[in-house]
């Protein structure tokens, strides 16, 4: 489209040379002089030529006028007032057919002198342009000095003038809205333009879209793409990009099926983000169609629509393609390595990250940063922190420079380490590398010294950030709620909303969370209206929230409700709801409702998550279910550490250390490298088992690994030690370890102490627990156990004393199994079982029948004083006797009996189960205070060692 301006009575152009026009009063005296625009080369400012050039190379010719030489002194403009009289006189030579640099040296003679306007003026009005040369012209105008609020205010002056522009001008000024956020005027052209029933063009539509998308919404952007009726390439390429930058995915695949149909193109970029969209989607089947696409067109020499395929199938879970993708590729660029690299590392795979790795390093193009940083990235997401730290010093001794990823990924090792003075330490190294400018490393660190207890340095952190953004404030609210001060969150949002900061739904996420996992469900709830009361819309996140929070304060039956009420509003569940549901479940043994979660993530597709997979693989240990968590491990594909290490624990749980080992064994095998967890595991299914040899033969190989013992690997092997007999050496163990014993240790030692009947080492473990737990009565009912097994009622009596005196009180303590859908608990306090009296029947018809397999109640269980006929009857009223009965009397189907008690079992009851699944020839499940028990055949899986 050529230029359109409108000059009426010549009114512009003399308002333009106005203040010239004194200078030549027979100019003035012949308007016939005046000239209309004219056109440019699109070069003569792009290239950027020197004055003396364009006049030697544009106004050499002979029929320029001999009576008037304007242009003789054009390199000796020394002021504005020059630049201004030779102008004018420009405006009044006759029209020259590359009289073009002459405009352009007028505008660049303006730009040196500080007049943006009349530059502009010139520009809009000199010549006809073309797109290439506008850019030019913003960024020689920019580079000046000028500001882009400057041309706007130019085009709404010669706007009111009647100045009427084509269709580049105005792309140009709705580019300049987008880009000043100025929607307003951007709805006035368009409006103008509707108006006048201007033919608007594919670029001119462009531009409308791309302000509507960023200023407007990306709906009335697709209004304007469905408007338009000639859709050329471009427009469509345009409009798919716009719906990607809105995240709406499956519009823009929309878009995509639908070019395909108006045989129109996509570009090469275009292809690159819709390949990333099917990663972020799991639209596997959808990228595969534009694979094809890829393939179809002779896409496939270009390396980055490649490495996108190769990320896509990677974010599918689909390595095999990803893989094959990559070693059909003719040329690997560093993205290419880095992206292949990457896919296997977040996968879990790191062995073959790796082994790409190596071959990479022979190839000629070397490891970046970004190299390394998918590397930490991988073990960080394993779960294998300390190889992340490892890792992050391989990086720095091969002189690389980490940046704010692997500063983040180092310290979120950090942060799940506990090992805080190495992070202080990077801190350090963030303050001398200027780092610190960025949100994400401000945001860890804040993360890191909150989870350190360390509030102030938090505060001083954040306060100190120059490049505060929201997720900076989202952080430290996150960090006070996290530990539970809500009056400093609240503050800190007051705060936020004064420096004009909006909440967005993270930061109510984050007090929904924080409420929550504190146990203040009504508070958490009144944040969710108060959410929808803005006119936000709650999200996956504010439900799982509410439901992970649920399950962390033991409240499995509401996490449950939620899960119901978030699918009645709509909201669909990601994997980490189905993980926290999956925990409900294994929590109390709801095996049951797990069974129904499991069928739903069949049926939707979450079965493919390793995390997922490796809850299940959780929830189905705990409830006793061995043979079907392994069946669901067996048939994950790439094993992470965590998952190994869940299938690893549920056997150690049931004391089945051979196959522990065996899986150990298979993992090291696959290049798994093992971390403290491991080893945690390793020395549970020895304590469990009693594999003494074993315990110090893995307790001594951590140093192979690099991992240093931890408290809970000394209190392994205490316990170890202690339920094998050996309780003189678990002593001289505790003196001996360069940790200071807790709790943990010495009640390992006060447990075994009871198996082996030792009441000295018992009672200095005793002390040591009294003083670091003064008020958990558990210790003082173990150690009672114990006395009361030597018949020393007067240390007893002595310990009751001790307990009233500092006001400890025995917790009420109760028992429930489940029945079809209902659970049915049986306390020590509280309203009795409305079926107590049929209960308390068939359990004396059971005690009789076990009497004669050779039963014999234990009656040094019972604390009190009293005569062994009483003790007998007050056996039969612990809770977990009668739901076994419960369950016995209304589960007839031969299926396993399961309990759940919030104590430890005694040993008269754990002898009484053992009888029980003889007698009855069923197998029952009872998890306690203290571990898991699967009673089958008259033995235990604890083979008494509890």
């Amino acid at each position: 489209m050529t230029l359109c301006i409108a000059f009426h009575s010549h009114s512009f152009m003399d308002n333009l040379v106005q203040p010239f026009y004194h200078l030549n009063s027979y100019v003035v005296q012949n308007p016939q002089t005046h000239m209309q625009p004219r056109s440019l080369s699109p070069t003569s400012v792009s290239l950027g030529m020197s004055e003396p050039q364009l006049v030697s190379s544009q106004f050499s010719s002979q029929n320029f006028s001999p009576f008037f030489h304007p242009l003789d002194n054009l390199g000796e403009l020394k002021t504005l007032s020059s630049v201004r009289e030779l102008h004018a006189q420009m405006v009044k030579m006759p029209k020259r057919r590359n009289s073009v640099t002459m405009d352009g040296s007028m505008m660049r003679n303006y730009l040196e002198f500080g007049d943006f306007a009349s530059a502009t003026k010139v520009f809009f009005v000199g010549f006809s342009r073309n797109y290439l040369l506008w850019n030019a012209f913003l960024e020689e105008f920019s580079s000046f000095g000028g500001e882009s609020q400057e041309i706007l205010v130019v085009f709404k002056e010669l706007h009111d003038k009647g100045v009427e522009f084509d269709s580049k001008a105005l792309t140009v000024v709705l580019k300049i809205c987008l880009a000043l956020m100025d929607l307003w005027l951007g709805m006035e052209v368009h409006a103008s333009l509707v108006k006048r029933g201007f033919h608007v063009d594919v670029h001119l539509s462009c531009a409308l879209i791309n302000l509507y998308e960023k200023c407007l919404g990306i709906d009335r952007a697709n209004q304007v793409f469905d408007e338009t009726p000639l859709q050329e390439d471009f427009l469509w390429n345009t409009s798919v990009m716009a719906n990607l930058r809105s995240e709406r995915w499956e519009k823009a695949l929309e878009l995509f099926r639908r070019m395909q149909s108006a045989s129109a193109k996509v570009t090469d970029g275009t292809m690159v983000k819709l390949l990333q969209a099917c990663g972020k989607l799991r639209a596997l089947n959808e990228g595969k169609q534009l694979h094809g696409y890829v393939i179809k067109f002779g896409r496939v020499s270009n390396t980055s629509i490649c490495n996108s395929v190769v990320s896509m199938y990677s974010r599918n879970n689909r390595l095999d393609l990803a893989r094959a993708v990559f070693d059909s590729m003719e040329d690997h660029n560093q993205a290419s390595w880095n992206s292949i690299i990457s896919s296997y590392a977040v996968n879990g795979c790191l062995n073959d990250a790796w082994d790409i790795l190596r071959k990479m390093q022979s190839s000629s193009i070397k490891p970046d940063i970004i190299t390394w940083n998918s590397i930490l990235s991988g073990h960080l997401l394993q779960g294998s922190y300390e190889m992340v730290l490892t890792n992050f010093r391989s990086l720095q001794n091969a002189n690389f420079k980490p940046d704010s990823c692997s500063i983040t990924s180092a310290l979120q090792a950090v942060i799940e380490l506990g090992c805080f003075n190495l992070g202080k330490e990077i801190h350090g190294y963030i303050m001398r590398s200027n780092l610190d400018y960025d949100a994400y490393v401000c945001t860890s660190l804040v993360d890191m010294y909150i989870k350190n207890i360390s509030l102030d340095k938090a505060e001083a952190v954040f306060h100190h950030s120059k490049n505060k953004n929201i997720c900076a404030w989202n952080s430290l609210i996150s960090g006070y709620t996290y530990k539970g001060m809500f009056n400093n969150a609240e503050n800190l949002l007051n705060q936020m909303e004064g420096e004009g900061i909006k909440p967005d739904l993270v930061t109510w996420n984050s007090l929904i969370s924080g409420y929550s996992m504190w146990g203040h469900r009504e508070e958490a709830l009144a944040l969710m209206s108060r959410i929808k009361s803005l006119g936000l819309t709650p999200n996956v996140v504010s439900w799982t929230a509410m439901i992970s929070g649920c399950c962390q304060n033991n409240n499995f039956m509401d996490a449950l409700q939620f899960f119901s009420q978030m699918q009645e509003e709509n909201v669909k569940p990601n994997s980490t709801t189905i993980c926290s549901l999956l925990r409900a479940c294994a929590g109390p043994s709801l095996l049951k409702k797990g069974e129904e979660i499991h069928c739903f993530c069949m049926k939707h597709g979450f079965v493919d998550d390793i995390y997922v997979a490796t809850a299940l693989i959780d929830m189905y240990s705990k409830g006793g279910k061995l043979r079907v968590a392994h069946e669901v491990f067996r048939k994950i594909q790439e094993k992470t550490l965590p998952c190994w290490n869940c299938m690893m624990m549920g056997y150690a749980t049931y004391g089945r250390g051979e196959e522990v080992f065996t899986l150990f064994d298979s993992m090291c095998k696959t290049g798994i490298i093992p971390d403290a967890i491991t080893f945690t595991i390793l020395l549970s299914g020895c304590k469990n088992s009693g594999l003494v040899m074993e315990g110090w033969k893995h307790f001594d190989s951590m140093k192979r690994y690099n991992i240093t013992p931890t408290i809970e690997h000394y209190s392994c092997m205490v316990d170890l030690l202690g339920k094998s007999g050996f309780l003189d050496e678990a002593l001289d163990f505790i003196h001996a370890m360069p940790h200071k014993a807790d709790a943990s240790i010495w009640g390992a030692l006060l447990s075994a102490c009871r198996i082996h009947k030792d009441v000295k080492i018992a009672e200095v473990a005793a002390r040591n627990l009294f003083r670091l737990e003064p008020y958990n009565s558990a210790n003082y009912v173990l150690m009672m156990n114990i006395y009361s097994s030597f018949d020393r009622w007067g240390d007893v009596e002595r310990l009751k004393d001790s307990m009233t005196s500092m006001g400890v009180k025995i917790p009420n303590v109760w028992s429930w199994t489940q029945v079809r859908q209902t659970i049915h608990v049986f306390s020590t306090e509280g309203e009795s079982h409305p079926q107590e009296g049929e209960i308390y029947f068939e359990l004396y018809q059971l005690v009789s029948e076990i009497r004669k397999l050779g039963y014999v109640p234990d009656t040094h269980c019972v604390l009190q004083n009293i005569d062994e006929k009483e003790k007998e009857k007050v056996l039969l009223s612990h809770t977990e006797k009668l739901a076994m009965t419960y369950a016995l009397m209304k589960i007839k189907d031969g299926s396993p009996i399961r309990v759940v008690k919030n104590t430890r079992i005694c040993q008269d009851c754990h002898t009484a189960a053992k009888y029980i699944s003889l007698a009855r020839n069923r197998e029952i499940f009872l998890r306690d205070g203290g571990r898991f028990h699967h009673f089958m055949n008259g033995e235990c899986s604890c083979k008494d060692r509890w």
